[in-house]
């Protein structure tokens, strides 16, 4: 499936203001946007999910249309049937490890019951190996932990595509390298398209099919300087 983005946000004050730009199409299966913070990528990242209405522009997937300014186009996020796993994971940190998986089938703002269920949450809590520690809070899980809740709430509803925002930065060095290979294992299985975005070069090696390198609201060619550059 092809992601084709079109699109341009002015966002700040008066005093100062980020102009994003950005223009990329892709029908890999993983495509990396990479490129330094301040760059744009979370804004564009949610864009792409519905998240954040561009000024202008359009954006695409499979040829399906999300969003188009001029056309008065803008599918709401939910809509769009993309899983999102955020930079900080966005846990619930009153709810137990099954009620924040849960919550990604929830279409109101009743919390799910403690005990929630049903073939889809099972199925993840297995895939992800989060069974023993169904009815923690986050705070009682280990980093890898909550990702993988986080993973797993942005799965169960069967996704047409994942939406990755820096996955593996607040995990520690040892940590990310073991939860990179878990992902990636895990991608390879099931078989769904990712756009991830991140500053670090060692996420290209894994998961970078297509890279994108953005820089300063724009996408740009990679520095010849760049360690992972071509």
């Amino acid at each position: 499936m092809s992601f084709t983005v079109d699109i341009a946000k002015s966002v700040g004050g008066t005093r100062r203001r980020f102009e994003l730009r950005v223009a990329f199409e892709t029908t890999a299966s993983r495509t990396v946007i990479y490129g330094p913070s301040g760059a744009g990528k979370s804004l564009t990242l949610q864009a792409i999910a519905g998240l954040l209405v561009p000024d202008s522009g359009r954006i695409l997937f499979g040829g399906e249309t999300l969003f188009d300014s001029g056309a008065r186009v803008h599918v709401p996020a939910r809509a769009r049937r993309f899983g999102y796993l955020f930079q900080d994971y966005a846990l619930f940190p009153g709810l137990n490890v099954r009620q924040n998986v849960a919550f990604g089938l929830s279409s109101g703002l009743r919390n799910p019951p403690r005990d929630a269920g049903g073939e889809a949450v099972e199925r993840w809590l297995d895939a992800l190996e989060l069974r023993e520690v169904a009815l923690q809070r986050p705070d009682e899980l280990s980093g890898g932990q909550r990702q993988r809740v986080a993973l797993a709430r942005a799965l169960v509803n069967d996704p047409r595509a994942l939406l990755l925002d820096e996955p593996f930065s607040a995990l520690d060095p040892e940590l990310r390298q073991r939860t990179r290979a878990e992902l990636d294992r895990l991608l390879t299985r099931i078989g769904i398209p990712i756009v991830m975005i991140t500053h670090d070069p060692e996420d290209i090696g894994w998961f970078g099919e297509r890279t994108l390198y953005l820089r300063d609201g724009g996408i740009h060619e990679r520095p010849a300087n760049d360690p992972q550059g071509p």
